[in-house]
C-alpha cells in the first residue's frame, strides 16, 4: 500500500461498504439507511496517514455537507479531529473523486442548513438530544483547479 493509499475505517461496517463504494467505481454501496453517502480520506493528525470513512452527506449549492454525529456520542469522531488539523481532504461521491477543503460551520450557517440535513436523515435530529456537545457541520467545498 502506497503512502498515498488510505487506510480502512477500523469499524467492519464502514470498511466493507468503503470498500464496495470503491471497488464498484462509486455505483454500490452509496446510501445509507437511504441517504446518500461519500468517501472521505482525511489525514491522521498523529498518524500523519491518510484514512478512509463512509459518511452521509447533505447539500448546500455546490458544497457537500457533512455532520459529525459519532451517532450522538458525547466525544468528536476521530475524522472530525482530522479534519480540523488537515482540512485538505479527498472524495469521492459516486463515480467522481475530488480534492476538497472542509471547514466547520459556524453556530448560524449551522442552523441554516441543519434542517436540510435532519430531512436528509433523520435521526440526526435525535443524536443532538442525546449529548451536550454542539454537534458539528462541516462544509466540504471543492478545490478549484489552478489556472494555467
Amino acid at each position: 500500500m502506497s503512502e498515498n493509499e488510505p487506510t480502512a475505517s477500523p469499524t467492519g461496517w464502514v470498511a466493507d461498504q468503503a470498500r464496495r463504494y470503491e471497488e464498484s467505481g462509486g455505483t454500490a454501496g452509496t446510501t445509507i439507511q437511504g441517504a446518500p453517502c461519500l468517501l472521505l480520506d482525511h489525514l491522521g493528525r498523529k498518524s500523519g496517514q491518510w484514512r478512509r470513512t463512509v459518511l452521509i452527506y447533505g447539500r448546500d449549492g455546490e458544497d457537500y455537507l457533512v455532520v459529525a454525529s459519532l451517532g450522538g456520542a458525547d466525544q468528536h469522531p476521530l475524522w472530525y479531529l482530522n479534519l480540523t488539523a488537515n482540512p485538505e481532504v479527498r472524495l469521492r461521491v459516486g463515480p467522481e473523486r475530488f480534492t476538497a477543503t472542509a471547514e466547520v460551520l459556524p453556530p448560524e450557517e449551522k442552523a441554516r442548513v441543519w434542517p436540510g440535513l435532519v430531512e436528509v436523515f433523520p435521526p440526526y435530529a435525535g443524536y443532538q438530544k442525546k449529548t451536550n456537545r454542539d454537534i458539528p457541520v462541516i462544509r466540504l467545498r471543492r478545490d478549484t483547479p489552478a489556472a494555467g
